[in-house]
């Protein structure tokens, strides 16, 4: 991967409801919306981009997050509302388990265990695919508000933290103990490239380079391993949009970044695809 290239807008898929995720699985592109009071799962084919079904999820709340495992070949789905995460399988069954929290973001580990993070509580909680909980981290105080959190092959975690309005809007890389800032970037809100205005999803390559979603400032940065700043891959002229959510794709070089706007007294969304 070139890591200091501008992206290449390749594709948009279609505007409709507001978006709150995107993964792949299998050969397949799986977006999550809020769709006239039921959140439904779209799924795409990831080469034509043709919409293949729709999956509607049972007993839902209020999706926040989707991200999938290739090694259970299943997805899983962040229920804010109810406090849950959704575990959606090859032949489209669903189950649940509780977090007791709600859930902001999904992201799955090295050794194929989800981790949720927990934003009001500052919280990382690790569960295995079926929902057993393994592990559960207290980020450090000056964490505020932990949107996003992604764990390296190290055991690290990589946090950005951060509301708009907020005092300090970051990325951090945290010890794998939950207690201390190993590296930052960012700091007071802003627009300079060292800045940011709520970062609030990550993507990590294969070379721990990071891809920072900067919602308010509509860009998505790109990190270091260790978050010095390389360049600003997706600029807000590509985007026009909030980027939300993002989802790499390391073997075909591909970033798929859900972006929504405000119009007309309502949410609309879309997935915008960035060859980087």
């Amino acid at each position: 991967m070139c890591l200091c290239s501008v992206g290449q807008l390749v594709h948009s898929l279609p505007e409709g409801d507001a978006v709150c995720g995107v993964t792949l699985l299998a050969g397949e592109l799986y977006l999550v919306r809020h769709s006239k009071g039921r959140d439904q799962v779209e799924v795409y084919d990831v080469i034509s981009y043709r919409l293949l079904r729709c999956v509607t999820v049972p007993d839902i709340g209020f999706v926040t997050d989707i991200t999938s495992c290739e090694h259970y070949r299943c997805v899983y789905i962040a229920d804010d509302f109810c406090k849950c995460v959704h575990r959606l399988d090859a032949q489209d069954a669903f189950t649940r388990w509780t977090v007791n929290y709600p859930p902001n973001s999904l992201s799955v580990n090295a050794v194929h265990n989800v981790i949720v993070t927990c934003s009001i509580v500052r919280k990382i909680k690790e569960f295995s695919s079926h929902g057993h909980l393994l592990c559960e981290l207290t980020l450090p105080d000056d964490v505020i508000m932990p949107w996003h959190g992604i764990q390296t092959r190290s055991g690290q975690f990589i946090v950005c933290h951060g509301d708009h309005g907020d005092p300090v809007n970051r990325v951090c890389v945290i010890s794998a103990d939950g207690r201390r800032t190993v590296h930052s970037h960012g700091g007071q809100p802003g627009s300079d490239a060292g800045q940011y205005d709520y970062p609030h999803h990550l993507a990590v390559d294969d070379n721990e380079f990071v891809f920072v979603a900067d919602s308010f400032n509509r860009r998505v940065t790109l990190l270091s391993p260790t978050l010095q700043y390389v360049c600003q891959v997706v600029s807000s002229d590509q985007l026009k949009w909030k980027p939300i959510r993002l989802y790499l794709d390391t073997q075909r070089r591909l970033l798929y970044i859900a972006v929504n706007d405000f119009q007309l007294h309502e949410i609309v969304g879309r997935v915008v695809v960035v060859r980087v």
